[in-house]
């Protein structure tokens, strides 16, 4: 049966002023818009503030001779009002704006600077777009192949302030970790759930010791 839901693109979207009011680390937009409706016909003139960001891309490393994963903890403005800590466990993660750089050299670039660690091979999890009602923001993430038999300390670019903390633990320990609600940030959740359903598959393709 053909659904009669109209299939609507970017063309069905009318952008009548655009405005920048602030150009920092980000930039956000100012857009005065309408787009055609489902039951036909034009929606009124909306006004939607954007915020723009470079797409980016996040990586958990995965050791699946030593079945162990990495994670960073660092300070996070965005959770400072809510939460009990600011300082979050996630992935290693940053953004793409060297113009021109594939996405693998810069998840393995990040690697490096964040955790010390050397990405092989990589398993794309998702690519989806963390918060669309408000922000352009596109992340690609994935799970990475590395040796974590070294991987610890403390690392981070000193000119951009960072001060990250390697995590590593257990891979048996993935699904409390989860349950224990420490991590609560978008790309963690989804690749610590993809590894868990897939984490069989993974280890016969990387060839995980018996």
């Amino acid at each position: 049966m053909n659904d009669p839901t109209p299939q609507f693109t970017a063309g069905d979207v009318e952008v009548l002023k655009r405005e920048t009011p602030f150009q920092g680390f980000f930039r956000l937009d100012r857009l005065h818009l309408r787009h055609r409706l489902f039951e036909g016909g034009w929606s009124g003139t909306m006004q939607r503030e954007l915020f723009v960001r470079p797409p980016a891309a996040a990586v958990l490393p995965y050791d699946p001779q030593r079945g162990e994963i990495l994670m960073v903890e660092q300070f996070r403005v965005g959770a400072l009002d809510w939460r009990d800590t600011p300082w979050c466990l996630e992935l290693i993660a940053g953004l793409a704006d060297k113009e021109g750089e594939p996405v693998a050299d810069l998840v393995r670039r990040e690697a490096r600077e964040e955790a010390g660690v050397e990405i092989g091979e990589m398993k794309r999890v998702a690519h989806y777009m963390p918060s669309p009602g408000g922000s352009n923001e596109r992340l690609q993430v994935f799970v990475g192949r590395a040796d974590l038999s070294n991987a610890g300390g403390v690392h981070g670019v000193v000119e951009e302030n960072e001060d990250i903390r390697v995590v590593v633990r257990p891979v048996s320990e993935v699904e409390a970790l989860l349950r224990s609600g420490r991590v609560d940030n978008a790309a963690s959740l989804i690749t610590l759930q993809w590894l868990l359903l897939y984490r069989d598959t993974l280890d016969r393709e990387w060839g995980a010791a018996s």
